[in-house]
């Protein structure tokens, strides 16, 4: 599983020019399910990326999570995260995504994981396997990979 965490003032994402889902300031997260990605990973990096210490306090130090700012989160799946980053050549395979029918459910579960573990209102998703079209104002800009 690959995460890339962005914290961000804004976020949307559109699908086929109609605007699917929005937030405010608070997390982008693009999520990539790659090959052997099991449910424990999934749940683990769900509750990580919610207590990630990356939003300002009022010294300016980054030391509050999205849960202690009241933040949005937007999670966006992204199968290219699962590349094999171009190693034997300049095209990069994506052999080490996992198949959409597993990738999807294990998705859906960081999302349900989410919402239980927080305002389930303010979380908000992309549209699996859609071609979506998202835009972001980086706050920072301040951009973490997790890799479990």
């Amino acid at each position: 599983m690959t995460a890339v965490v962005q914290r961000v003032l804004e976020a949307s994402v559109c699908v086929e020019a109609i605007e699917y889902s929005k937030i405010g300031k608070g997390l982008l997260v693009l999520l990539g399910v790659c090959t052997g990605d099991d449910e424990d990973k999934i749940k683990a990096a769900a509750l990580k990326i919610l207590d990630l210490r990356i939003f300002q306090d009022e010294d300016q130090k980054m030391n509050l999570s999205v849960r202690d700012i009241g933040g949005e989160v937007m999670v966006v799946s992204q199968f290219t995260l699962c590349s094999d980053k171009g190693k034997s050549g300049n095209r990069p395979s994506f052999i080490n995504a996992e198949k959409p029918g597993s990738a999807n459910l294990l998705y859906e579960l960081m999302i349900t994981e989410m919402k239980n573990s927080y305002d389930k209102e303010k979380i908000k998703t992309g549209k699996f396997a859609a071609d979506m079209k998202v835009k972001l104002t980086n706050d920072g800009p301040v951009t973490i990979i997790l890799e479990k």
